[in-house]
C-alpha cells in the first residue's frame, strides 16, 4: 500500500488536478443520475484506484511489470473527460455571469494546476509535422538504405527520436538507457553508451565499441569533442547534417 502511495505521489506532480479529479468523482458519485456515465465516470475509476491500492494487486503486478510499468494503471483513470464532464454538467446548470465566471474559473484552475512543459528537456516545440527535431528526420533518411535495416549509434537526446520515426534504423541500445534507475529494475550500463555521452569521446574505443555492436553508422554532434581519428577507428565521415557529423563504417556497401 505505502509503495503505491509513493508512486502516486510520484506520478500527480504538484497533486492539484488528482485533487480536482477526486471531487469531481464525489460530485458525480452523489449527484450523477445517469448509468451509462455513473459506470464510465465513477464506477469504472472506483474499481481501478481499488485494484491499485490493493497489496495483492501491488505485490503480484508490481514484481511482474516494476514500477516503471505499474504505475501506468493510474493512466486508466479517466481524469480529463471526467472534469470536462463535470464542468460542463455545471455550466448548463448555470445562466448568465455566473457561467462566464465558471468558466474562466475552471480554465483558471487547470492552468494553474499544470506546468509549462517545454521546461521539461524531453520535450520541444515540433520543427515538422512528425513532431521531433529534423535533424533526426533528416540523418534517418539519409542513412536508410531501401531493402534492409542499419544499425546506428545515435546521442541520447536522439535515441527516443529516431525509434518513433524509423522501423529500419536500428540501434544498440535504446529507452532503457534514458529512464530513471529509481523507477524501475532493468536499467542497464552501455560501454558503448558511456563512451558515447562522455565529454571527450575516444574515437578508437568508440570505434571499437560500435563495430562490435555492429553499428553501420555513428553520429556526433558537430561540437563534441573527439580525441584521436575515427577515420583510424574504421569509420569515415558520410555527412553533416543539423549540426551533427555522420560516420559510416568504411567496409559498408550499400
Amino acid at each position: 500500500m505505502s509503495h503505491a502511495v509513493w508512486l502516486l505521489q510520484e506520478y500527480m506532480g504538484s497533486g492539484l488536478i488528482v485533487i480536482w479529479f477526486l471531487i469531481a468523482l464525489l460530485y458525480l458519485f452523489v449527484r450523477e443520475e445517469k448509468k451509462p456515465v455513473r459506470i464510465l465516470f465513477v464506477y469504472v475509476p472506483l474499481v481501478l484506484l481499488f485494484l491499485f491500492f490493493n497489496p495483492l494487486f501491488v505485490k503480484v503486478m508490481g514484481s511482474l511489470l516494476g514500477d516503471e510499468i505499474y504505475y501506468r494503471v493510474l493512466w486508466l483513470l479517466p481524469m480529463t473527460p471526467t472534469l470536462g464532464y463535470v464542468i460542463v454538467k455545471l455550466c448548463v446548470a448555470l445562466r448568465g455571469k455566473r457561467r462566464c465566471l465558471l468558466t474562466v474559473g475552471a480554465v483558471g484552475l487547470v492552468v494553474l494546476s499544470g506546468s509549462y512543459i517545454y521546461r521539461n528537456p524531453f520535450f520541444a516545440k515540433a520543427d515538422n509535422w512528425y513532431h521531433m527535431p529534423d535533424s533526426v528526420v533528416k540523418i534517418c533518411d539519409a542513412i536508410e538504405v531501401p531493402g534492409r535495416e542499419v544499425t546506428a549509434v545515435f546521442p541520447l537526446d536522439m535515441v527516443q527520436y529516431v525509434r518513433q520515426y524509423s522501423p529500419v534504423v536500428c540501434m544498440p541500445y535504446g529507452r532503457e538507457m534514458l529512464v530513471d534507475t529509481a523507477w524501475n529494475d532493468w536499467a542497464v550500463q552501455d560501454d558503448l553508451c558511456d563512451v558515447m555521452e562522455s565529454e571527450t569521446v575516444e574515437a578508437e574505443r568508440l570505434g571499437q565499441l560500435a563495430k562490435e555492436k555492429g553499428c553501420i553508422y555513428i553520429v556526433l554532434p558537430g561540437k563534441k569533442k573527439v580525441k584521436g581519428d575515427l577515420q583510424k577507428a574504421g569509420y569515415a565521415l558520410f555527412a553533416e547534417i543539423e549540426g551533427y557529423n555522420v560516420y559510416r563504417d568504411v567496409t559498408f556497401a550499400p
